[in-house]
């Protein structure tokens, strides 16, 4: 006996879609049956993922994201919902860091990291989120009532970790934020959750990790060594089937154990 999860009829915006964790995220969800939205500000990335989902059978749209930009999240939403019906899950995963000592960052560089992490977070998972409690409240067009978001937080918004500090205050704020909307929206079917990632092995730090101080870094993990993408794929399957509706307002450390 088997048991698969199937998200076919549904509908995913993937934010932050054009590399890493973003793209692995969309091809899980694509194989599992359900239409993937493709978000980001890098268009040409997007629609060679579209086209690879779509040569494995899936169904892929791109829309143009900025999380930065309040009139942005608006209209890419807006068209996704037009273009492929109505959002029933939202990977909220655009991110971004800087790296130095604390005493060393500067308005730009916090500006930086939270206007992407955690205000550009929270309005996308708003919006999405009153379209979401439209449908739940009988007042906005859509079959399927409720809705499941995962916020990709971090592991380094539960441990503080040296040289990352605003990266992980931003994220420590969408742990929260998580919680809160879990609170708020959960009696309207919208389930909130959170997975935080340990060391992942992505194109934007595969370099690092054969550098000197990337391989005295790995040493100090529990297991001695990093994730890959697809080490993400149960948990983030889970939090979104439509069987998972009593999970709501869970933060998930998915590190290998490296915050214990």
């Amino acid at each position: 006996m088997s048991y698969s999860i199937d998200l076919s009829g549904r509908v995913a915006l993937v934010t932050g879609a054009s590399s890493g964790l973003g793209t692995q995220f969309a091809k899980t969800l694509a194989k599992a049956g359900c239409a993937v939205v493709l978000a980001g500000r890098r268009i040409e990335r997007l629609k060679t993922l579209r086209a690879e989902i779509e040569a494995g059978g899936g169904d892929a749209h791109v829309v143009e994201l900025d999380v930065t930009d309040l009139d942005s999240i608006k209209s890419a939403v807006a068209h996704a919902e037009t273009e492929m019906g109505t959002l029933d899950i939202l990977i909220n995963n655009s991110g971004v860091s800087t790296t130095q000592k604390l005493v060393d960052v500067t308005e730009e560089d916090y500006d930086f990291v939270f206007d992407t992490n955690t205000k550009g977070a929270f309005f996308v998972a708003q919006e999405v989120g009153k379209r979401m409690l439209g449908r739940a409240k009988g007042s906005a067009p859509g079959t399927f009532t409720g809705g499941r978001i995962v916020n990709i937080a971090s592991m380094a918004g539960l441990r503080v970790l040296g040289q990352i500090g605003v990266y992980c205050m931003s994220k420590a704020a969408v742990i929260h934020m998580t919680r809160a909307m879990a609170l708020e929206w959960g009696r309207y079917g919208i389930n909130v959750n959170a997975i935080c990632p340990g060391y992942i092995d992505t194109e934007i730090n595969h370099h690092h990790w054969q550098t000197e101080q990337g391989r005295k870094l790995i040493d100090m993990l529990p297991r001695k060594r990093v994730g890959q993408p697809q080490d993400l794929d149960t948990t983030l399957l889970m939090l979104v089937a439509n069987e998972s509706h009593f999970i709501n307002g869970a933060v998930i450390q998915a590190d290998d154990g490296f915050a214990v």
